[in-house]
């Protein structure tokens, strides 16, 4: 299991470790899953009041299907933490976090200056999307 390095949440850290998708949905007491990509993050939603992890995989930072997933179910109202883990690199880091993930365990650390800096890299948003920023549209509008 990959450490996490950087966690946006006050409530505990989840401490079953997470099973494959296919091990969850044959399973009734697991509250942690992990999605690798291929894996529908759809098959989740029925349970996601039961579940305190969901890690998306991230093999390289080149696949990004891990993206769809967290706005897949941050949209359908998934509150416990969403952790992405593997190859995630600075750059990917604020997207990451606009789209829903609050939690991240990259499989080499990351140094903690950049990771500051990319997480505040942009004040304002053109997108709505999962972590919460108002879109400067709607800032302008009302």
């Amino acid at each position: 299991m990959t450490e996490v390095q950087f966690r946006f949440r006050d409530d505990e850290v989840a401490g079953d470790p997470a099973v494959t998708v296919d091990s969850f949905l044959t399973q009734t007491n697991a509250t942690a899953v992990r999605i690798e990509p291929g894996d529908d993050a759809r098959a989740l939603l029925p349970f996601l009041d039961r579940l305190q992890l969901i890690e998306v995989s991230f093999p390289a930072w080149t696949d990004g299907r891990g993206y769809s997933s967290a706005r897949v179910l941050r949209e359908a109202g998934y509150t416990g933490e969403l952790r992405a883990v593997g190859d995630v690199v600075i750059d990917m880091l604020s997207h990451l976090k606009r789209c829903g993930f609050d939690a991240f365990a990259p499989e080499h650390g990351l140094n903690e200056a950049d990771a500051q800096a990319a997480f505040e890299r942009w004040d304002n948003v053109y997108q709505a999307t999962g972590d919460g920023r108002a879109p400067i549209w709607a800032k302008r509008h009302g």
